[in-house]
């Protein structure tokens, strides 16, 4: 028993021991570990207390080597963030209700920021437009200003690579050249005050042929167009002939006069997609034609923009905008071609539509190709050095306006959103037709002489039959372009794309699928106009090497399919028909 007592001692001892062993080894461990830790903050807290004391002691051995070892950390931190520096393009969209400044990281092809503004519309007389040019350069240098606010660590010069400007075609001002001042309002797009000049000009200059200079520039006679309008300013306001012919004054639309602000009046250029919509530029040799400028009687001394290519053409560098200062201009579009190139429409036979406030279905045609559709042929862009690309293009006047219209003079809610949303308590317009003909009708009919009408109006219909009405005539007006674009190309449309403000609107796409019978494709970002000068301005830079390297950066959201049988396909068509058809010949004259 002895004997065993012993063992038992003895092995529970070493037991024990082991124990204890194992438990001295864990506490040594943890206390490695916790003064592991406290060295290390301590150690951090010492170099940050020493940095900081560097920065205000200018003395001393171990002063200095901490000076030098912080400067080598600022030094490689400097590194890493040069290499991680984005490049950004710039866009300046000027568009016809509002202005927008956006910044477009170049790798995502993603906004980064932006800012928009409003301006005022000027109706001095019914079926007139007025812009005060002044008032848009304002609204330009703000939209750039808070835009740049908003990343308070670009510098302008370093980060912004490039930047593109988009804008409203057609419209146009004349200003002096010494004091830049305009002489009146810019006469608008889609102002009908030069209804009676086009027909003088189609009876006694063009044997009553609208179409008699569609082929020198694609284009019919109307009111839609730059000429006319510069008509009517050498005959209408005091003086401004007899400056013209002296040599006193500019010529240009919205793009030109922008330019000529961003860089102080050292440039007095447009490019090819504008110039192409004046009716007096050749759509064949892109410039100015002697024979158009005679047909139109434009002073030889009036002080014309020089066209260049939209893409890489010589529009100068920014001087007149402090943030932008340095910043080259690398690409210039008409807003439509813009839209096109934002939708990466770079193949033949690509079309899309943008819904602001006209609608404009365009389609890359490639080469010229005449319409007898009653659509316009018109340049698409060109690339410094190469040959033009064309397009086909179907205008409408009155869209997105047409809610805004019924915001502000009828009073149907107190925005768009609410308009929208009013249209949206009904399944459909039930009948009801609207033909928003304010100031004649566009593509493809071109009658100067049409006016709004509501056509299958009952006692039934209600507030809300009169917004879906107002979003279905956007749709209506579209499929009549839609239509001859198709008869004009010969090739079957199996996709549209589409973007502008309007396109958040499900109900309005669904809507133009049924109508149309197509697909309609809705991008990420709807605003493809500023991105799509913003691309073009990348391309001129050489940030993107190539259009399918652009082509990448394109991301769509959600396809509409039709949902609608061929028969009440059609019975929509006819009743579209009978109401454009009460539209015409209210205006007679003209």
């Amino acid at each position: 028993n002895n004997i065993i007592y012993s063992l038992r001692f003895k092995i529970m001892k070493l037991i024990l021991f082991v124990l204890c062993s194992f438990v001295h080894l864990f506490f040594c461990s943890f206390l490695t570990q916790v003064q592991g830790y406290h060295s290390d903050t301590t150690t951090t807290t010492t170099t940050t207390t020493t940095t900081s004391a560097t920065s205000t002691t200018t003395s001393g051995t171990s002063s200095d080597n901490n000076k030098y070892n912080t400067d080598s950390i600022e030094t490689n931190k400097s590194r890493k963030m040069m290499e991680k520096k984005r490049k950004l393009i710039g866009s300046l969209d000027q568009g016809t209700s509002s202005t927008r400044f956006l910044l477009v990281d170049a790798e995502t092809g993603h906004i980064v920021s932006s800012s928009q503004k409003e301006h005022q519309q000027y109706f001095p007389e019914p079926g007139w437009v007025e812009h005060d040019a002044n008032e848009i350069w304002t609204r330009c240098k703000e939209c750039i200003t808070e835009t740049m606010q908003q990343n308070s660590g670009v510098n302008s010069i370093d980060e912004i690579v490039s930047i593109g400007i988009t804008n409203q075609r057609e419209t146009c001002i004349l200003w002096d050249k010494e004091t830049g001042i305009p002489v009146c309002n810019a006469i608008v797009w889609n102002c009908a005050r030069t209804s009676s000049i086009v027909k003088e000009y189609q009876d006694n200059k063009l044997c009553g042929d609208k179409d008699a200079l569609r082929e020198k520039t694609g284009l019919p006679v109307s009111t839609y167009f730059s000429a006319t309008k510069m008509v009517w300013m050498l005959r209408n306001v005091a003086g401004v002939r007899e400056r013209a012919e002296r040599g006193e004054l500019c010529f240009g639309t919205i793009d030109s006069w922008l330019i000529w602000k961003l860089t102080e009046g050292k440039y007095h250029v447009t490019d090819i997609t504008n110039a192409a919509r004046t009716l007096i530029c050749n759509i064949h040799s892109l410039q100015w034609d002697p024979q158009l400028l005679e047909i139109f009687d434009i002073p030889k001394a009036l002080l014309l923009p020089k066209i260049e290519p939209s893409i890489g053409g010589d529009f100068g560098t920014v001087t007149g905008c402090q943030p932008l200062n340095g910043v080259p201009i690398g690409a210039v579009l008409g807003d439509q071609h813009a839209a096109l190139f934002g939708q990466v429409c770079f193949n033949v036979g690509e079309a899309k539509a943008t819904f602001g406030t006209g609608a404009f279905l365009m389609m890359n045609t490639g080469k010229l190709r005449s319409s007898t559709q009653g659509l316009l042929t018109t340049p698409f862009y060109q690339r410094k050095g190469e040959k033009p690309v064309y397009a086909l293009e179907g205008a409408v006047a009155v869209a997105g306006s047409l809610i805004q219209w019924l915001r502000d003079n009828l009073e149907l809610g107190k925005s768009a959103v609410e308009i929208a949303q009013l249209a949206s308590t009904v399944n459909d317009a039930n009948g009801l037709v609207i033909v928003p003909a304010f100031n004649g009708l566009f593509a493809p009919y071109w009658r100067e002489d049409a006016r709004g009408v509501f056509c299958g109006l009952t006692f039934f219909h209600t507030k809300a039959h009169m917004a879906r009405a107002a979003l279905d005539a956007a749709a209506f007006q579209s499929m009549d372009v839609f239509n001859a674009m198709v008869l004009d190309s010969g090739v079957p449309l199996s996709e549209v794309k589409v973007d502008g403000g309007m396109t958040a609107n499900d109900d309005l796409l669904q809507f133009l699928a049924d109508v149309t019978n197509t697909n309609v494709s809705r991008p990420q970002y709807l605003e493809t106009t500023a991105l799509g000068v913003a691309y073009a301005a990348g391309l001129s830079s050489g940030i993107y090497k190539s259009l399918q390297e652009i082509k990448q950066l394109y991301h769509t959201d959600r396809i509409f399919k039709s949902k609608m049988d061929s028969e009440e396909r059609a019975m929509l068509k006819k009743n579209w028909d009978k109401a454009v058809d009460k539209s015409l010949g209210w205006v007679e004259g003209i």
